[in-house]
């Protein structure tokens, strides 16, 4: 595939399994790459399950530019800005929270707009937390916040979500349940998915869907990949993917994302 840089005006990418190693971390190649797609105006944005601390974190050098997707799509944020959320009642907090609970392997993360809440304290869990929540706090009882506004309940299943944890939940119609990871599984608002946000944004940026470029490698990236007329699943991504995305990037430790940019710059 051949694509001038002058025909997107978009470019989307998830964090783990797409624009991460497997070490959790991306090339510093990626800063001069930017650059250039900044300079020929090219809006860069970032969507993932990760909490928008940690996105903005990660991108520090560059938060005011790019536009952050969160949560899966619960919470978008460009500069600061509120663009797009969706809060979570508490009628649907408390039924998944019960739910969670009662799944033996699972332990449970809160996910509010300003912290996310966890009640267990087993260390290999909170490992695993530290990864994706720059935020976090250990409370009692995730029934019992009261100062924030939660737009997502993750489950984090050791085990794996797919086998162990999504059987419990797959007839559940009244939220978005999507396994996020191997070991992560989301709920969130109806009204909440990276394609939802995405469609939002693009709307508030008058691109179209032929100006988009997206990189995914997970099931919670479907909807978005659909987004894109110039879709990218990552060579390492779930069969699923693959064949929801138009074309195929090198994996995630090959730096496949930043190998398809480099060929529109």
């Amino acid at each position: 595939m051949e694509v001038g840089g002058d025909m997107i005006k978009l470019i989307v990418t998830d964090m783990d399994g797409t624009f991460l190693n497997d070490e959790k971390k991306f090339s510093d190649e990626f800063w001069g790459i930017y650059e250039k797609l900044d300079q020929k105006k090219i809006k860069f944005v970032v969507a993932s399950g990760r909490q928008y601390q940690n996105l903005r974190k990660n991108f520090a050098r560059i938060k005011e530019k790019i536009v952050f997707i969160a949560e899966n799509g619960s919470y978008v944020i460009e500069n600061e800005e509120e663009i797009y959320s969706r809060v979570l009642s508490e009628d649907i907090i408390k039924k998944y929270v019960d739910l969670g609970r009662k799944i033996p392997t699972t332990n449970l993360v809160l996910c509010g707009k300003k912290s996310a809440y966890i009640e267990s304290t087993d260390s290999d869990f909170i490992k695993e937390v530290e990864k994706y929540y720059e935020e976090k706090k250990i409370v009692k009882s995730l029934l019992e916040i009261k100062d924030d506004e939660i737009i997502k309940i993750a489950y984090c299943d050791l085990t794996g979500t797919e086998k162990n944890v999504y059987p419990y939940l797959e007839n559940e119609i009244d939220c978005q349940i999507v396994v996020s990871g191997e070991i992560w599984l989301d709920i969130s608002h109806l009204e909440s998915n990276k394609g939802i946000a995405l469609g939002v944004l693009q709307k508030k940026l008058g691109v179209t869907v032929d100006e988009t470029m997206i990189f995914g490698d997970y099931l919670n990236d479907c909807e978005m990949l659909q987004r894109g007329k110039y879709s990218f699943a990552m060579e390492n991504a779930h069969e699923k993917v693959k064949s929801v995305a138009n074309f195929l990037a090198k994996s995630n430790n090959e730096n496949g994302v930043l190998e398809e940019l480099k060929k529109i710059i």
